[in-house]
């Protein structure tokens, strides 16, 4: 018989980190853990990644909604096969995802490996450098230091500042790096609003971008499909994809027709549902790749992993482990434009 708990714990942000909905200094982090009765000592992790405005099941009473799946998990033989029968993963796409990896991990000895393939093994996974939102000062900042530990995908968040002082950033960047040295990818967060956006589009077009990712807030279906027939810069949706359920992907990516789709396997259902995406995308030859969701270590690393079971062919939004102070020590490491798994590390948890 499994026995499962959730342990909870304060993250803290090196720098409060300006999003589109505002300025945020703390995240709660949720890890299940679980175990059987007869051999505690060997225990399964995972984590529940919940943000506010975002997730479908960021509930005010989260904390009760989860231990009652809990709850309901350690009356009965729950196993990945079955896991859909104790928690609705459409409803509770972060819950599932951690009750998911959580198992995964204990199905492999409680080692954190969620999967057993080349990035256990070191393998490292190219990944784009996050320039969060503020003045342009701090911006610009965080341009050069990403630049000087050798990234050479930068995603930069727009929407927030004077969208001329956007322009410049990026005018700052081409003027010493081309497209050939530097990818750039930038990411609205549905801020522009939809009749102004192609305009921006435009714009923005001046500087090689590889992406822009949600430039309209999702649920416009009509003006996102006409925005992705129209634009100068590749679109990757990224929200559009949050709270959608199974029976109508397929549909969204064939109205939509993106050039590209993002996935975050807490906010969309886990990790299956993350292969599902990438299953109905691939039959309709649109490019993806991951984006953790300001997930600790534990999230993050299952994502990584999760990631290495395809083929790597660009860089994957996997580097946010580094924006906690007190994260959870782990073999992540980020190093030259990469992640990797050091195995001379090791995991701290409890």
């Amino acid at each position: 018989m499994l026995k499962f708990e959730y342990v909870k714990r304060e993250l803290r942000f090196n720098f409060p980190a300006k999003t589109s909905r505002g300025s945020i200094s703390t995240k709660d982090c949720f890890l299940i853990k679980v175990y059987h009765k007869e051999s505690p000592e060997v225990t399964g992790w995972g984590e529940c990644n919940i943000l506010k405005g975002l997730s479908v099941d960021a509930f005010s009473d989260y904390e009760g909604r989860l231990q009652s799946i809990l709850n309901l998990c350690n009356t009965s033989l729950v196993t990945l096969e079955n896991l859909n029968e104790f928690v609705d993963k459409e409803k509770y796409p972060s819950i599932y995802f951690g009750l998911e990896t959580a198992l995964l991990d204990l199905q492999h000895g409680g080692q954190k490996i969620i999967y057993q393939n080349s990035f256990i093994e070191g393998t490292p996974i190219p990944i784009n450098g996050l320039v969060w939102m503020g003045d342009k000062a701090f911006m610009k900042e965080q341009i050069d230091k990403k630049l000087q530990l050798g990234f050479d995908c930068i995603k930069i968040k727009v929407g927030a500042l004077n969208f001329q002082d956007e322009l410049d950033l990026l005018k700052y960047i081409r003027k010493e790096f081309t497209a050939d040295k530097i990818t750039l990818r930038v990411d609205a967060n549905g801020a522009f609003k939809v009749e102004e956006a192609l305009e921006k589009l435009n714009q923005l077009s001046a500087f090689d971008l590889h992406s822009i990712e949600q430039p309209i807030w999702a649920g416009q279906i009509d003006e996102m499909a006409s925005l992705c027939e129209k634009t100068p810069i590749p679109i990757a949706l990224d929200e559009e994809l949050i709270g959608v359920k199974s029976e109508d992907q397929l549909k969204l990516l064939e109205t939509i027709q993106p050039q590209y789709i993002i996935l975050k396997p807490a906010l969309v259902g886990g990790l299956e549902a993350s292969k599902q995406w990438i299953t109905y995308a691939e039959q309709l030859n649109i490019p993806w790749w991951m984006t953790s969701a300001l997930e600790s270590n534990i999230g993050l690393n299952a994502i990584a992993q999760f990631t290495a079971n395809y083929t790597i062919d660009k860089p994957h939004g996997l580097g946010t482990g580094q924006l906690y102070h007190n994260n959870y020590p782990s073999p992540l490491t980020v190093n030259d434009g990469t992640i990797f798994y050091d195995k001379n590390r090791g995991w701290e948890i409890e």
